[in-house]
């Protein structure tokens, strides 16, 4: 069993986004879904591209959209020494593209420079939330900053700069009623907590094993109807009390090495996939104490996906992985039902758009599949724009928007 040291500091207040918005990684819920069925699904530089808009540097965040504004994150100044390192926020108007502020912020610590294997993704990987009111970013050993929705910052708290993983951090910040709660696995093999509104830390979890997590957590019901804070990290899941940070119960997994992708629930049932190849992917029935392994898993099995999160689909799952393959894999047995070479290299998470999936490949465009269970490809979509897309797509209202490491996009009719 992981040793974790927990500090408890239980707040009441509760904030909630409009549900219109897509405020986090892979938006409500963190599962990659949206039901909107009037987003173009042919687009091209001069098809169906509403705007675009310039970055003042490259990322692997994804866009978050709040009320009329889309935020992403981006960095520069990560040549030599590191002693030039900048992350930036970017806030851009959601209909218009019109760059309404930028947030320029310092490295503030000692940076670990990133192996040029492995480390294509830099030092903007995190993708920002927001409730409603505020927008958070989690900038590495810069720490976690928060900002009003017009950027003026608010708070900012350290997260440790110890630099533990080699290949630096990218999980992303997630909200829980009052709380901001960060996977600092690579600045200080921790998880924290902090009260969203003042940046007062609220509770703190250490484990040796979250040095190599890069996997965002995400809240879920157990059959209780109790909310439990799931993550993957190397080897195992874990179950935590979102309001305290203590563990509830974990289970061995074939996710080796790194745990990278986000753990999917859909009633009750964790799905988990991650390591490098193979890696593994298991069913985990939420709830439980302690070790549940032999109790709640209910099927685990190798192969899985390096880096990108799948979807659930009618009691299947779907990914691309980071060597270009598809798979689909039935979700109460954990078979594989199809496996299906698309070509490229894919990090982006896999998004449901209505009764289409879409694949964003780092260098060959946007792949869209039937929702179904041969992968039958429907479209593809290019842009001239040659620089790298790893950021996971974004939806809201009758609007895509992407990210490569030059422009964030706005996919949509003018």
């Amino acid at each position: 069993m992981p040793r974790l040291v927990p500090c408890l500091l239980l707040l009441l207040l509760t904030v909630q986004s409009p549900a219109a918005d897509w405020a986090q990684f892979r938006g409500a819920g963190a599962v990659g879904v949206s039901t909107e069925t009037a987003v173009p699904l042919q687009w091209s530089d001069t098809k169906n591209l509403a705007w675009k808009l310039a970055l003042p540097g490259k990322g692997f965040s994804s866009p978050i959209v709040v009320g009329d504004k889309v935020l992403v994150t981006c960095y520069s100044g990560a040549s030599g020494d590191l002693s030039g390192l900048k992350r930036h926020l970017v806030c851009a108007d959601r209909n218009t593209g019109k760059l309404l502020w930028k947030k320029d912020v310092p490295s503030q610590a000692t940076e670990r420079p990133i192996p040029s294997f492995g480390g294509a993704h830099g030092f903007a990987s995190h993708t920002p939330t927001s409730d409603g009111e505020r927008v958070y970013v989690l900038l590495g050993n810069t720490g976690v900053l928060a900002f009003d929705l017009a950027g003026k910052q608010l708070w900012r708290q350290d997260v440790g700069s110890e630099s533990a993983s080699r290949f630096g951090s990218a999980s992303s910040p997630i909200l829980y009623k009052n709380l901001l709660i960060v996977t600092a696995g690579a600045e200080s093999e921790s998880i924290r907590a902090f009260d969203a509104k003042t940046g007062k830390p609220a509770w703190k979890t250490e484990a040796r094993s979250l040095n190599r997590t890069y996997s965002t957590p995400v809240i879920a019901k157990n059959a209780k109807g109790v909310d439990e804070m799931v993550l993957s990290v190397t080897f195992e899941t874990w179950g935590l009390d979102p309001m305290t940070g203590e563990l509830n119960w974990f289970a061995g997994t074939e996710v080796d090495t790194n745990a990278v992708p986000t753990v999917v629930v859909n009633e009750g049932i964790a799905y988990v996939i991650g390591g490098r190849s193979p890696g593994g992917r298991a069913a985990i029935r939420l709830g439980g104490t302690d070790d549940v392994s032999k109790t709640h898993v209910l099927w685990s099995k190798t192969g899985g996906s390096y880096v990108s999160s799948p979807v659930f689909h009618k009691g299947h799952l779907y990914w691309v992985n980071d060597r270009g393959v598809g798979f689909c894999v039935d979700a109460k047995t954990g078979e594989e039902v199809t496996r299906k070479r698309i070509g490229g290299q894919f990090y982006a998470s896999m998004l449901l758009l209505g009764n289409r999936m879409v694949a964003v490949s780092r260098f060959g465009g946007a792949h869209v599949f039937e929702a179904g269970t041969s992968f039958t490809e429907v479209g593809r979509n290019r842009l001239t724009d040659a620089s790298d897309f790893s950021g996971s797509p974004a939806i809201a209202g009758n609007r895509m928007y992407l990210r490569s490491d030059r422009f964030l996009y706005c996919v949509g009719a003018k």
